[in-house]
């Protein structure tokens, strides 16, 4: 394997950062031998400074290199507990104060920021079926996964996973009713397909393209990025939220000295995180 030097690391990791915000610090050099060997291999260079010299000039390739050291480590279903948030507090608490409001018809948006290869989209539409029903349709339900990596997004549109991929976190009772086994792949259902929209996005470009949520998960993902990036993503954030919108993040994450615009709440083993609607708060 081509080792790479203290200069090429710094180089490259600099790199990577301006483009997708990901910090690699010095200790992490192996990561990028790992990941990046293979590619080396393929366009038959030398040196990691043969690899910079040709990232300065192409955005596919960089693009490329940002998909292979990205952390794609997902799962159904991962780390429960936010989902039965969803299913038993947020949910009946955007349909109540739906009817609350005489409106017959409403739409719910739920944002899964950095989807990585859809799990975590595809999980949220079944909670959201399992709770609604058939009536997904009726309250106009759209859940949007975004990702910076190609890959994540092709497969994430596809909705087909192998049996490992879907024996974690799936019971065979969800795998029958959501899924079509066409031998040693699943793909996702169209009932459950049709909730969910799927985009390349840049969280360290502007979104506000995507329109206002109800909901947005944004889990692990902001780990790697420098506190002054995880300012501005969770601000930006904010702005993307309707009144007293829910925030949830991975469950070692934390807002505090990150932004003030969202007050922390707890419920069924979860904390999450609600905008602050007024100066009072």
């Amino acid at each position: 394997m081509i080792k790479i030097t203290e200069t090429e690391l710094k180089s490259i990791s600099q790199l990577i950062h301006e483009k997708s915000g990901i910090v690699i610090d010095d200790g992490k050099a192996y990561l990028l031998e790992s990941r990046l060997a293979p590619l080396l291999t393929e366009l038959n260079l030398n040196s990691f400074s043969d690899l910079y010299s040709k990232l300065r000039v192409s955005n596919s390739l960089t693009n490329q290199v940002i998909d292979e050291i990205s952390n794609h480590e997902t799962s159904f279903f991962r780390d429960h507990r936010p989902f039965v948030l969803l299913k038993n507090r947020l949910l009946p608490d955007l349909e109540n104060k739906f009817s609350r409001s005489g409106q017959g018809n409403f739409s719910i948006r739920i944002w899964s920021a950095a989807c990585s290869t859809g799990q975590e989209v595809y999980s949220i539409a079944i909670v959201v079926r399992e709770f609604f029903g058939r009536r997904a349709e009726q309250y106009r339900v759209m859940i949007t996964g975004t990702d910076i990596a190609d890959s994540a997004i092709v497969k994430s549109s596809r909705g087909e996973y192998s049996g490992l991929e879907i024996g974690r976190g799936l019971s065979s009772k969800m795998v029958d009713m959501y899924f079509i086994n066409q031998g040693k792949m699943f793909r996702v259902k169209d009932e459950l397909r049709a909730l969910a929209f799927f985009q390349k996005l840049n969280l360290l470009k502007p979104f506000d393209s995507l329109g206002k949520f109800d909901i947005i998960f944004c889990r692990n993902v902001a780990i790697y990025f420098s506190l002054q990036n995880r300012r501005r993503l969770f601000d930006r954030i904010a702005d993307q939220l309707n009144p007293g919108g829910i925030l949830i993040l991975g469950g070692t994450e934390l807002l505090f000295g990150i932004t003030d615009r969202f007050r922390r709440c707890e419920e069924h083993d979860t904390f999450y995180y609600q905008l602050k609607t007024g100066s009072y708060e």
